[in-house]
């Protein structure tokens, strides 16, 4: 029951006369059939609705209810492109998203409409998909077959989805439909996928990670789908028994919250054969499988597609691989353009070269970059000398794998040092004591950068700074400008609405902040309340090395 095609509408209309499960959400089901049917008729009131001459563009702010794949699937059909929005922006950020990708029709539903009160939208047209006015809009398009339109073309465009960033307005990344066809094929190949799986979608759709990884090689495979609304750490082991799951996708820290959750007796009792993603780390990977016997796949690809690292037998635990085939990946100097020497390891794991092995990766080859929507400032940015910059620290041994390192954004530089935060947190990740640590940088008083972690302690704990103390001083590759001088005490991870460390909230607030703040004095290993004349006196230090506007403001 596998499709083969070169677009993704050629992969909805296979599933026309497909009468398996195919979509499960909450008390609801819809066979492969049925979907198709569904996107048909979408596909057909799209046509009537577009405007002639306007980009064939969509706006959906839907949350992973049925009718977001329905969309995806109809506008696939219809050769259109769908904008992913994120119900978490808010007033002019939101109206920017939806009026700079050219968004003449804009899907919602009724918990959303609030966000549009008061918002500038010229030409826009709203569709409210659990209203009467909806049905009744549909219903003239009931019998409509799944035709593809002589626009939905391999190099259509099939998406427009925003990527986060530190600094200015996220960026609309462009995927074809071509491209996402293909992703969803080789991720089939890659891991098995077959008819009888079910992908269990959780990671909000408005996001590439749970459209590109997990709705994709599902329909390309007929899979069967189920849908959490929103990710709930709560209910995930019950949707997955409920549903029959055997696959899902994950970004940031939902591993995190999944292992925070009260352990239970059955929890190895599920169906999942594997989990699919990125930033959960080795230590938590080990412990998500030894806790519920499900193995994690760590991978990489860039938001944008401009690179991708895949798994292969005999890859180090702490490692995310090797380039993915037709890509010629290295790690470059950003400075030099000269490629980075191998890391070198102590005999305890310890990167020992981290000031020179750990660079910004690129991909020197053919990249499958589509670029941004009306954006060509980025598009050279992610482009210059003919490379494709990730945007991404990693470093490489001497047998070609792969280790992620960060953010380039996410470099810290302490006494002359650079340093990787993701490095830096791989360690922390192993304090028993912490349900989730972020690591990154606030300013030196005299040069350069401190190490700050935010931690989160397990649920019914408190922060032990003598315990956490003793587990640094245990760590034999953490280096001897790695430990923290500044520890914030968080009850939850501050994250983005794909579940990534907010860690620019994080920067932003110093160890100036509502949460307790741990430190070690200079020359100290014992960690204390940082009290108001402790800031005082670091205040006056930065004034006296003209380094207090570097801090933001209190």
């Amino acid at each position: 029951m596998k499709a083969t095609g070169s677009t993704v509408a050629e992969l909805v209309q296979a599933r026309w006369g497909d009468h398996r499960p195919g979509l499960h959400f909450e008390h609801k089901a819809l066979t492969q059939h049925q979907i198709a049917a569904g996107a048909a008729a979408r596909a057909a009131l799209l046509a009537d609705l577009l405007p002639r001459g306007a980009e064939p563009h969509i706006g959906v702010l839907l949350d992973n209810t049925p009718e977001y794949p329905l969309w995806l699937s109809a506008a696939a059909l219809a050769g259109a492109a769908v904008a992913g929005i994120n119900p978490t922006r808010r007033g002019a950020e939101l109206a920017r998203d939806i009026v700079h990708t050219d968004c003449r029709v804009l899907i919602t539903e009724r918990s959303h409409l609030p966000l549009l009160d008061g918002l500038q939208l010229p030409d826009v047209r709203v569709l409210v998909t659990d209203s009467d006015a909806y049905g009744d809009l549909l219903s003239p398009y009931a019998d409509a077959t799944p035709e593809i339109s002589p626009a939905a073309t391999p190099a259509a465009r099939m998406l427009l989805y925003f990527t986060s960033g530190s600094t200015g307005a996220p960026k609309a990344a462009i995927c074809s439909q071509g491209r996402l066809a293909a992703a969803g094929q080789s991720l089939v190949t890659h891991f098995g996928v077959d008819p009888s799986d079910v992908h269990y979608i959780c990671m909000p759709m408005f996001h590439g990670n749970a459209v590109i990884a997990d709705w994709a090689p599902a329909l390309a495979a007929g899979a069967g789908v189920a849908l959490r609304r929103r990710f709930s750490a709560s209910a995930f082991l019950d949707d997955v028994r409920a549903y029959g799951a055997t696959y899902f996708t994950y970004v940031g820290r939902a591993v995190q919250y999944l292992l925070a959750t009260p352990e239970r007796a059955d929890d190895t009792r599920n169906p999942l054969r594997m989990g699919f993603g990125t930033e959960a780390g080795a230590v938590d990977a080990a412990r998500f499988e030894e806790r519920f016997g499900v193995r994690l796949v760590e991978g990489y690809g860039s938001s944008e597609g401009g690179a991708a690292i895949q798994r292969t037998p005999g890859t180090p635990a702490a490692a995310i691989g090797r380039a993915a085939p037709g890509d010629e990946l290295a790690v470059v100097d950003p400075g030099t353009f000269l490629e980075c020497p191998p890391a070198v390891f102590a005999s305890d794991g310890r990167l020992l070269n981290g000031d020179a092995a750990i660079g910004e990766l690129v991909n020197k080859g053919r990249s499958p970059f589509e670029g941004y929507w009306r954006n060509a400032e980025a598009d050279a940015a992610r482009l210059r000398g003919g490379w494709y910059w990730t945007g991404d620290l990693f470093y490489r041994d001497a047998e070609g794998f792969l280790y992620f390192a960060g953010r380039t954004d996410d470099r810290l530089r302490v006494d002359s040092e650079n340093l990787a935060a993701a490095v830096i947190e791989n360690i922390l990740a192993r304090y028993a004591g912490a349900a989730g640590v972020a690591v990154y940088a606030v300013p030196d008083p005299v040069a350069g950068d401190q190490v700050m972690a935010a931690v989160a302690p397990r649920a019914g704990t408190d922060f032990d700074p003598l315990a956490f103390a003793e587990f640094l001083l245990s760590q034999p590759d953490l280096g001897t400008k790695m430990a923290p001088r500044f520890v914030r005490v968080v009850r939850r991870m501050p994250v983005t609405a794909t579940n990534k460390v907010a860690r620019s909230a994080l920067r932003k607030a110093g160890f100036r902040c509502p949460d307790p703040v741990w430190w070690r004095p200079p020359g100290s290993a014992a960690y204390r309340l940082l009290a108001p004349p402790d800031v005082a006196s670091l205040l006056a230090e930065y004034r006296a090395h003209a380094r207090e506007g570097l801090l933001p403001p209190s």
